[in-house]
């Protein structure tokens, strides 16, 4: 609340600066433009568009409702998997050199660019409860330590973990939790340096999922060279995988949902 709350008064001000500027003079525009960039640039048409968007639709639960709605019930006999997560999980088969996602499976793939724990916490019961799974796979953490919904602390994200794995528990469905992918910065976030905090949350990760019974997938060190960066040639950008790190992830990924299946949660 206190996020829209803020995004609503960034639209607010910035708004109220053009109607503004149109009774000033030309060269008083222009002064004031420069001292007061932010708002101007909040108040671009394109990103007054996508604030509006996410004011409306935080979570963005409009991207999978539909095609939720049209999903049939699961077959008892081939055990349904969504995959929640990130853009790391949104262009796993859906752009161009990354491979195809798990094809000839009942897997569901419900990531979303951008978003962090706390959005897709939000749609849990929409994308993943809903669909009945036998089994959630959760890779998350990367679009919260960049800081892209507001600077979060570990505990916040770990919370959102805890809300998530005890929403499944209740539904029946069981949880594999995947590691935070490795990166050595962020293009879109410079100033954050991501390292310490991925090995950081990576160990929490890695405990909690022992202390409750849930399988941990281990994608970190497939993928990771000793300084934290991801290996040369498995990734676009040095944090969304390619093809190639795509054909690594998916047998991990295939044995922890293995080990789920036939595990007591």
């Amino acid at each position: 609340m206190i996020r829209r709350a803020l995004l609503l008064a960034t639209l607010i001000t910035s708004c109220s600066f053009c109607a503004m500027a149109s009774q000033l003079s030309i060269t008083a525009v222009a002064k004031a433009a420069d001292q007061l960039k932010p708002a101007h640039t909040a108040c671009n048409p394109v990103q007054f568009k996508k604030m509006k968007k996410q004011l409306a639709d935080w979570a963005d639960f409009a991207r999978y409702r539909k095609a939720d709605a049209r999903l049939p019930p699961p077959n008892p006999k081939r055990p349904r998997v969504v995959f929640m997560g990130d853009s790391i999980t949104d262009i796993w088969g859906r752009v161009p050199g990354t491979g195809k996602f798990f094809p000839g499976k009942p897997y569901i793939n419900r990531g979303i660019s951008g978003q962090t724990t706390e959005q897709m916490l939000l749609r849990f019961q929409q994308d993943v409860i809903d669909l009945h799974p036998a089994v959630v796979v959760i890779l998350a953490g990367t679009n919260d330590i960049a800081g892209n919904t507001g600077q979060e602390t570990n505990r916040m994200i770990e919370n959102d973990f805890r809300s998530m794995t005890e929403l499944a528990q209740v539904n029946k469905i069981k949880v594999v939790i995947a590691s935070i992918t490795p990166a050595a910065d962020f293009w879109w976030r410079p100033s954050v340096d991501p390292i310490a905090r991925i090995r950081v949350m990576d160990a929490w990760l890695r405990s909690f999922s022992k202390r409750h019974g849930f399988v941990y997938l281990d994608y970190y060190n497939a993928m990771a060279e000793p300084d934290g960066a991801m290996k040369p040639g498995l990734s676009f950008d040095g944090v969304h995988p390619n093809a190639k790190g795509f054909s690594i992830m998916a047998p991990l990924a295939e044995r922890a949902i293995a080990k789920a299946l036939h595990n007591k949660q």
